[in-house]
């Protein structure tokens, strides 16, 4: 593995059904103002090329199927990530027709963000700890 590639991981963004709030805070972090990137975290557009996947949203059954099809396509090893209380416990949504979640009970959960929506320095606290666990991943120090 490339250095630039263990000092630089990337992020997929995961929408399983969320009102947007949290897709919304973790645009923020993009921008200037939180500038994310300085912990050289990097978004990308395909999940083939991701490290972490952020999950928003509490699983909805339409977005299952898709949902799973994306974690697959992940290469190992990543770290799940959710953010917001969807994920976490289906929060307003739980017990509806529609939801099939929580998130935990379709895939592992590597750390999870909490709150409805979690403020964007939460959300930076996560994505370092997101960091750590994936370095520990892959071997720690090597």
């Amino acid at each position: 593995m490339s250095l630039s590639k263990e000092k630089s991981p990337w992020i997929y963004h995961l929408n399983t059904g969320s009102c947007n709030g949290c897709d919304i805070e973790l645009v923020a972090l993009l921008g200037p103002r939180y500038d994310v990137e300085r912990f050289g975290v990097k978004l990308t557009g395909s999940p083939k090329h991701a490290d972490i996947v952020i999950v928003t949203g509490p699983v909805t059954t339409q977005s299952r199927e898709r949902m799973l099809r994306v974690l697959s396509q992940v290469p190992e090893p990543n770290v799940v990530m959710s953010i917001g209380s969807c994920p976490m416990s289906c929060n307003v949504f739980k017990g509806s027709y529609s939801v099939d979640g929580p998130l935990d009970k379709w895939t592992k959960v590597d750390v999870a963000v909490g709150g409805c929506a979690p403020k964007p320095e939460a959300i930076i606290q996560g994505l370092v700890e997101a960091v750590k666990i994936l370095k520990d991943k892959r071997g720690g120090d090597k």
